[in-house]
């Protein structure tokens, strides 16, 4: 069992129309399914506070440098769209060592409500943020209705978590 989780989960939310960008999917404070180890707390380790919905309430801060596995679930609401792509981003806001997005997927769409699942590996770092990122050509906003963003790792040498 991985020794560093963090389990994000958010409700309902609407994603804008952003053309050719990505838009960091946002999770609340103090809901999470697992962060023992405030890898996902409004008190940033930049020293920059967080409120929910910012775009800073999507980021994950790990904790160590490690090979991690990232997971997302994301059930999106059937609308008037065609293509819809997610991916992980390191450093989504340019905040450390500069936007870097891996594991980047487009579909194309089935009839009704779109329900993806994914995971990918990557090195993470504590100074670096990662992300989910979304984004759809609907000509207007799009509800993701479910989202879920896990990041764990393992730690040679150190207990494991409570």
């Amino acid at each position: 069992m991985p020794d560093y989780v963090c389990s994000l989960l958010a409700n309902t939310q609407t994603i804008p129309v952003t053309g050719a960008d990505y838009y960091i999917v946002r999770f609340p404070f103090g809901t999470e399914s697992y962060d023992a180890h405030g890898m996902h707390d409004p008190a940033q380790p930049d020293g920059v506070t967080s409120a929910y919905p910012d775009p800073r309430s999507g980021l994950i801060w790990p904790k160590h440098d490690a090979w991690a596995t990232l997971h997302a679930l994301m059930y999106w609401e059937a609308d008037n769209y065609t293509e819809l792509r997610d991916r992980f981003v390191r450093d989504p806001l340019g905040l450390s060592t500069g936007y870097d997005s891996t594991c980047t997927e487009d579909r194309a769409i089935t009839p009704g409500g779109q329900y993806i699942a994914k995971t990918w590996g990557m090195f993470v770092h504590p100074e670096t943020s990662i992300a989910l990122m979304v984004k759809h050509n609907a000509p207007g906003p799009v509800k993701l209705t479910l989202a879920e963003f896990k990041l764990s790792y393992h730690r040679d040498g150190e207990p494991p978590c409570p």
